[in-house]
């Protein structure tokens, strides 16, 4: 059983490389970032707090962030492992993660800010089904309209420069000194995330030793 956290500022393609190594391994992707948003589109009481903590351009708060991935990692649907995207972002959400649970490595994506702030400025989000697009990689065929299902693409609330320039700050205040908790320990890899998406898998790969992508 392989059991991995992956870090990295929004824009550094954390979600693109947990879904390669989930798809090839086995592994469960737990995307903290996809449970908050699935339950902001279907309307639920959580989603409408965390549309308000977004929209301001804040992080959700520990206990919040805590009791989501509790409740999802207790279905225990993860038989070959598991690969967390968006936690822990903090010290104290660190050691709660560590004292139960027994970690293979931390994928630590390095991406610049002024990359961060070009990749995230770029991103559409389909209003009906959902599907992801970045006007630098992923155009759709008609402008701001999705290639599937027709609806019209927006920018996430929490995709605007204002919002950004918080949640750098915020992410360099707190997940740095957490990156250097989990380096003491001496399973962390740092990848570039400024090369293309191929590299950057290999990259990870190599450095936990796990079979190379095929094809990639």
């Amino acid at each position: 059983m392989r059991k991995f956290i992956i870090m990295g500022i929004q824009g550094s393609g954390k979600g693109t490389q947990a879904k390669l190594l989930a798809e090839d391994l086995d592994l469960e992707h737990v995307s903290v970032g996809d449970i908050f948003r699935w339950n902001v589109q279907h309307h639920t009481k959580l989603g409408a707090q965390v549309k308000r903590i977004m929209a301001s351009g804040h992080l959700v708060d520990d206990d919040l962030v805590e009791a989501v991935v509790k409740v999802r990692l207790a279905e225990h649907d993860w038989n070959f492992g598991f690969i967390i995207d968006g936690f822990p972002r903090n010290a104290r959400q660190a050691e709660f993660f560590l004292e139960s649970y027994d970690i293979d490595g931390v994928i630590n994506l390095y991406l610049p800010d002024e990359e961060v702030t070009r990749r995230v400025l770029s991103r559409r989000l389909c209003s009906q089904c959902g599907l992801d697009y970045n006007l630098m990689a992923h155009r759709p065929q008609t402008p701001d309209t999705c290639d599937v299902c027709g609806g019209a693409l927006v920018a996430r609330a929490d995709d605007n420069p204002e919002a950004l320039a918080i949640r750098l700050s915020q992410y360099h205040e707190e997940t740095k000194p957490l990156i250097e908790i989990f380096e003491r320990k001496e399973f962390v890899a740092t990848v570039d995330a400024t090369k293309p998406v191929n590299e950057v898998q290999a990259a990870i790969r190599q450095r936990f030793s796990l079979p190379q992508h095929v094809g990639g």
